[in-house]
């Protein structure tokens, strides 16, 4: 089935909380999910997203608040009662059962006769790249082929939405790589809705429709990934989505002033005059040599790191800011040396602007 086949599976959270103690876990989260939309959950430890995800599941309780499934509300219900695929950290696959025991068992718990069963169980394993490995127990797999099993023990009973709660938090860098563009491409196949929560912005980014990004208990931004990383809402979105630049600005008459007084680019200007902080890129942050036609804030480089495909150059200007600027090595010629004074600038589209 394709996405947009999909009818079922919309996912609606209307200004849920819930507090352990006199600590609040979710602060009046709203958020809507479409059929067959995948959306990620984003923070730091502590933000608020898998206590969210477990009270969409069922197996936290708000403290106040409405979680809907089809504009059904299911807040009160049994996590069996809901018919949610939800996959965890640690895969929870029984040890003492094979890859197909472990796949059937949500059909066998479900009362599915023995020859839809094995039908199914042999489907999903084939669409997993698993089938091979039936009889096999999980200690005899490898990390990332016991998430696969666990992916597809959540998808054989054909639930309108999988949630997956740091899937792929226990495996080595190139694994989660290779397992995020696997989930990706299954995700495009079955048309499931799907409710990520991962405290990887590149899982987030690569992966999902949409991002909201928590902090606090809060959603503080949700939307397409390549809008959360270019136009952030706030400070902290700024801040924990990527690497980015911090500077102070000055905003008088609908100029741009820098640390040093220099007229700086920016689009999307307050109307009113005020101090705040403009967000640039490393990526988009230029370093140039210091002459009359440039026009930006002046300083010099202070360290560069080769990292492979680019080169982070360090930058400081006259008045004690630093900056980073990530630039691609397409060429075996260096542009800058440590030492070399230069003029920090940036395409005014680039850069955002927030305030506290």
């Amino acid at each position: 089935m394709s996405k947009t086949d999909a009818k079922t599976g919309g996912i609606a959270l209307h200004n849920l909380r819930k507090c352990y103690g006199s600590a609040m876990a979710v602060d009046d989260v709203t958020l809507s999910v479409s059929p067959g939309e995948f959306v990620s959950l984003l923070g730091p430890s502590g933000s608020g997203k898998t206590t969210t995800l477990m009270m969409i599941a069922g197996f936290e309780m708000p403290d106040s608040g409405q979680v809907l499934l089809d504009d059904k509300d299911i807040t009160r219900l049994p996590p069996h009662r809901r018919e949610l695929g939800v996959i965890f950290q640690n895969y929870a696959l029984f040890p003492h059962m094979t890859v197909a025991e472990n796949v059937a068992y949500p059909l066998r718990m479900r009362r599915v006769t023995k020859a839809e069963i094995e039908t199914r169980v042999r489907r999903i394993l084939d669409q997993v790249h698993l089938g091979a490995l039936a009889s096999r127990y999980p200690h005899q797999m490898s990390g990332g082929q016991q998430q696969r099993v666990a992916i597809a023990r959540a998808l054989v009973f054909d639930p309108p939405v999988l949630l997956l709660d740091e899937p792929l938090g226990a495996l080595d860098k190139k694994l989660r790589q290779h397992l995020r563009n696997e989930i990706k491409t299954l995700h495009k196949q079955v048309g499931k809705t799907m409710i990520y929560v991962t405290h990887d912005q590149d899982e987030a980014l690569a992966m999902s429709d949409r991002v909201a990004v928590m902090h606090e208990g809060r959603i503080r931004q949700v939307c397409a990934p390549q809008d959360i990383y270019r136009r952030p809402a706030d400070l902290f979105v700024a801040g924990f989505v990527g690497e980015v630049n911090f500077v102070p600005i000055t905003i008088r008459s609908g100029v741009v002033q820098g640390p040093d007084g220099e007229k700086l680019p920016a689009a999307q200007l307050p109307e009113a005059d005020k101090d705040a902080t403009l967000c640039v890129r490393p990526e988009h942050l230029r370093l140039q040599p210091t002459s009359g036609s440039v026009s930006g804030i002046e300083g010099h480089i202070v360290d560069l790191t080769f990292v492979g495909d680019a080169t982070i150059l360090e930058f400081c200007s006259n008045s004690g800011l630093h900056l980073t600027s990530k630039v691609l090595n397409i060429s075996a010629e260096a542009i800058l040396n440590r030492g070399d004074a230069c003029v920090a600038s940036w395409a005014a589209a680039d850069a955002t602007i927030l305030t506290a």
